[in-house]
């Protein structure tokens, strides 16, 4: 299997397969493994996905890494050597938001992070743009500031894969041999 670029970014609706995706590319190296995971538990049934998530990646042969708001410090942090899999910076917005971050500076930070990162990483992000307008200002917010970051990755990622339906279109650059 051909090793991954420095920057993937895979895109997609909910429940599309995106994570799925992103899991097998990073699997498919044969570096160590690292899960970045941003999603915090706010409520039982999320509290109860998060363990659930945490077993099957311990079984997996990942470790994992909880960072749900600072990124840009976490990742230079972890081992050289590996492959990292980011998800999902969607996750991550929503928790800046709900912090009252600064949403354009966060995101420059991180877009600073990932011009010097060691190892590859394939960040799982959502696919905003493509439902309703939204119906409320806080909503409308999110989906602009949304959609401006998944833009931001884009432009400096070297691999970009939307999933829908389990399955991958290359938006831009390449997959690994293997993912033809």
């Amino acid at each position: 299997m051909s090793s991954l670029p420095p920057l993937t970014l895979v895109t997609g609706g909910a429940a599309s397969g995106k994570s799925d995706f992103a899991e097998s590319l990073a699997r498919a190296s044969s570096r160590p493994r690292f899960y970045v995971a941003t999603a915090q538990a706010f409520d039982e049934e999320m509290e109860a996905k998060i363990e659930a998530h945490k077993l099957t990646r311990d079984e997996d042969g990942w470790t994992t890494f909880e960072e749900p708001l600072d990124l840009a410090g976490a990742l230079p942090e972890l081992p050289e050597g590996g492959v990292a899999l980011l998800d999902c910076v969607t996750m991550w917005l929503s928790n800046l938001m709900l912090q009252n971050a600064d949403l354009e500076s966060e995101a420059e930070k991180l877009m600073s992070a990932l011009e010097q990162l060691p190892y590859p990483l394939v960040i799982v992000t959502n696919e905003v743009g493509q439902g309703v307008v939204p119906d409320n200002a806080l909503a409308r917010r999110f989906r602009q500031a949304q959609g401006q970051l998944n833009r931001m990755i884009a432009a400096r990622a070297d691999l970009v894969v939307q999933v829908t339906v389990g399955l991958p279109l290359v938006l831009k650059g390449t997959l690994p041999e293997g993912f033809q």
